[in-house]
């Protein structure tokens, strides 16, 4: 009984169908705020800091600091991201890299 070949890829990857919806750099923007927002909380939690605390480190107010721990919310400044990462010991890198569509994988000849 000979198995069937499964293909390696079926339609189109996420990034090619996001841009093709026009969303992608939304979406990009959203998971990095996501992720942002999530280490800058874990690092709090670990040095068991407050937001006040925090906010009065970074000398700013505890709304600027919750708009920045709001991970839906991605109108922040890298000057905010910068502070609030120094006060909680984090480094932070940043990386631009070329818009190059994903390559398809070629499907087999069966």
């Amino acid at each position: 009984m000979k198995s069937k070949k499964i293909p390696r890829t079926l339609g189109s990857t996420l990034d090619s169908f996001l841009d093709e919806e026009g969303i992608l750099a939304e979406a990009d923007a959203a998971a990095i705020k996501s992720v942002l927002s999530w280490k800058l909380k874990q690092a709090m939690k670990k040095k068991r800091l407050t937001k006040e605390s925090v906010a009065k480190k970074m000398k700013t107010s505890r709304s600027q600091l919750d708009r920045l721990l709001d991970p839906n919310y991605t109108g922040v400044t890298l000057s905010s991201i910068t502070r609030a990462s120094k006060v909680l010991g984090l480094r932070l890198q940043y990386f631009v890299v070329d818009n190059e569509k994903p390559k398809q994988i070629k499907k087999r000849a069966a």
